[in-house]
């Protein structure tokens, strides 16, 4: 059996890699992934392609991954669009972690396991750091409630498992209400032009914050602004749906990561 590790960007650069790179596939080859929220699209179009992927989550203050998206064999007989839904999900707690629940980051009282209300995610456990060397102020603020706050959003399902929303500092506060820029994001993954995308909040004088995607397309494909905005506002509550949409190569990590600070940048120029 054969494994590899691939943040989700890697992913997404083998399903839309040329007819000409690919190779057929000897056996399934199993993937663990990490790093940013996977789209949904993509983790089925890994599966439908020969590869079984694990979907783990975690920060560098928790040792690494921390939370698995344990898969239950009784999903193996849903559609595959429903079992990438399910496994876009971070999941439980690994062994190793004694706790992680999404709370008020206010109280500290869990929300409701009901998949909607949004909250911060805490984790607890000998996995978790004891602080920031030499820094106490940072170590304090890392601290809440008797937790590690993680600084990320999410809900909490019925069955127990956390699915991220956004990073504290990335949701979009639009006319008061939260827009999770990865719940756009993986809206826009939807037409077959899109090969990559990421969202932020650009200031406005009326709504405080607008939806703003960039947006990178595949290859020999096309499509304008209001493409994206029509395809958004056709398969989302419409107030979520990005304003504007930029289009071009996205600023990553040497990881893969999005860099979204450089975005919101750009976006003040728009």
């Amino acid at each position: 059996m054969t494994h590899f590790c691939g943040a989700p960007v890697v992913l997404n650069m083998l399903m839309n890699a040329a007819p000409e790179e690919r190779r057929p596939l000897p056996r399934t080859i199993e993937v663990m992934t990490a790093a940013s929220p996977p789209p949904a699209s993509v983790l089925e179009a890994m599966e439908a392609s020969g590869f079984h992927v694990t979907h783990v989550y975690g920060l560098t203050e928790v040792y690494g991954p921390a939370v698995v998206c344990a898969w239950h064999e009784e999903w193996n007989e849903l559609p595959i669009a429903e079992q990438a839904r399910l496994k876009s999900r971070q999941g439980v707690p690994y062994a190793v972690l004694e706790d992680a629940i999404v709370a008020d980051p206010d109280t500290g009282e869990p929300v409701a396991q009901d998949g909607e209300t949004m909250g911060e995610v805490f984790m607890r456990g000998n996995v978790v750091m004891k602080g920031y060397l030499k820094n106490p102020d940072a170590t304090n603020d890392a601290f809440k409630h008797g937790w590690f706050q993680t600084g990320d959003l999410g809900v909490w399902h019925p069955d127990g498992y956390i699915e991220l929303k956004d990073r504290s500092k990335d949701i979009v506060i639009s006319g008061g209400e939260n827009i999770s820029t990865i719940e756009v994001e993986n809206t826009i993954f939807g037409p077959p032009a899109v090969l990559e995308a990421a969202v932020v909040g650009k200031l406005d004088d009326y709504w405080g914050e607008i939806p703003c995607a960039f947006v990178t397309l595949k290859d020999g494909q096309r499509a304008d602004e209001s493409d994206i905005i029509d395809y958004c506002r056709n398969n989302m509550a419409h107030f979520k749906a990005p304003k504007k949409v930029v289009f071009g190569p996205l600023p990553k990590t040497s990881t893969g990561k999005v860099q979204k600070y450089i975005l919101r940048e750009r976006s003040t120029d728009i």
